[in-house]
């Protein structure tokens, strides 16, 4: 087997979720604990650079993704969790952070991720690290607006 550039090691540590996509159960799951945790780093950020990060995360992940699949032969290998990272972070943007907000969209999304609402699961048959990447920002969204609406209700029950 030969040697992994650079390229290769900063694309792998980047699509696999800082590593946690090798996690031998549920690499997805894994995945968005470290996108939570990582979110949780930054929630005490403003708008402006959690929209940054999402935007920088993107790119790069897509690209990190695409690198890793391609390597691999494999269209969307199961270590490749950096979808699940931002999905997390596009699920609690504009969310006001609490433990119950936390944990709460993390369920969503887990849920939104394993039932792809239309049209998520069409997203991922678009080509390479976009096809990985796309399906997770729409559960994201999906997720976002799911944990607003409860956020609303919660509110107007007097909870």
């Amino acid at each position: 087997m030969a040697a992994r550039s650079p390229t290769d090691l900063v694309a792998t540590a980047i699509a696999t979720g800082l590593g946690s996509g090798y996690s031998p159960f549920a690499p997805g799951t894994a995945g968005s604990l470290v996108g939570l945790a990582l979110f949780w780093a930054m929630q005490g950020l403003s708008l402006a650079w959690q929209l940054v990060a999402c935007l920088s995360l993107l790119a790069l992940g897509t690209a990190a993704a695409g690198h890793v699949a391609s390597r691999l032969g494999d269209d969307d290998p199961s270590i490749v969790v950096v979808d699940e990272v931002l999905g997390m972070w596009i699920t609690l943007l504009l969310v006001p952070w609490s433990a119950w907000t936390a944990a709460g969209g993390f369920f969503l999304f887990r849920a939104m991720d394993v039932i792809k609402p239309y049209p998520a699961r069409d997203l991922e048959a678009l080509h390479g690290g976009l096809g990985i990447m796309a399906d997770d920002v729409a559960a994201g969204l999906y997720a976002n607006v799911a944990l607003q609406l409860a956020l609303v209700v919660a509110k107007h029950a007097g909870l």
